[in-house]
């Protein structure tokens, strides 16, 4: 494409009065959570992917690596690094699946339990502040539509989004 039509086409896009995409209006919210997670979990010297992790295996305690890392938006090999750092701090414990002994099963330690709870006060300051302009009945219409958003893209099928779990 023509650089100069691409720079036109940019300028009509952006220009005053044209809303931004929601696209674009998610990553900007998404950006400027990560950077607030990244403030907050620096304190406990984690990052907001292993706070994720932590408080995936708060609400869901026994599960394997690879449901973690589905779960907590990473890959099972980045997931592996992770698990083991969390392990050699003692926040979290493996132990084999007795169902299934090829399997391992994760949990929080007390200790990783602790740590969540330390943080949960300043993260629900952010996710406060973030709300702090809408009414109660709206944040449950975007928890709704953000849910619905969420469940349209959901891949089954490594392919590429569009193809639903519905």
């Amino acid at each position: 494409m023509n650089p100069s039509t691409e720079a036109a086409r940019t300028r009509r896009r952006f220009r005053p009065g044209n809303p931004a995409s929601l696209l674009y209006l998610v990553k900007q919210l998404e950006l400027a959570v990560t950077a607030e997670m990244e403030r907050v979990t620096s304190i406990a010297t984690l990052t907001p992917v292993q706070y994720t992790a932590l408080t995936t295996l708060e609400r869901h305690p026994g599960i394997t690596s690879a449901q973690l890392a589905r779960t907590s938006f990473v890959r099972a090999q980045s997931m592996a690094e992770l698990v083991n750092t969390l392990m050699r701090r003692g926040l979290i414990s493996r132990e084999r699946d007795p169902r299934d002994g090829r399997h391992y099963l994760l949990s929080l330690t007390p200790e990783g339990a602790a740590l969540v709870e330390s943080l949960s006060g300043p993260v629900s300051t952010i996710e406060r502040l973030m709300l702090a302009d809408l009414e109660p009945e709206e944040i449950e219409q975007l928890r709704r539509h953000l849910d619905r958003c969420r469940r349209a893209l959901a891949v089954t099928d490594p392919g590429g989004p569009g193809r639903s779990r519905r």
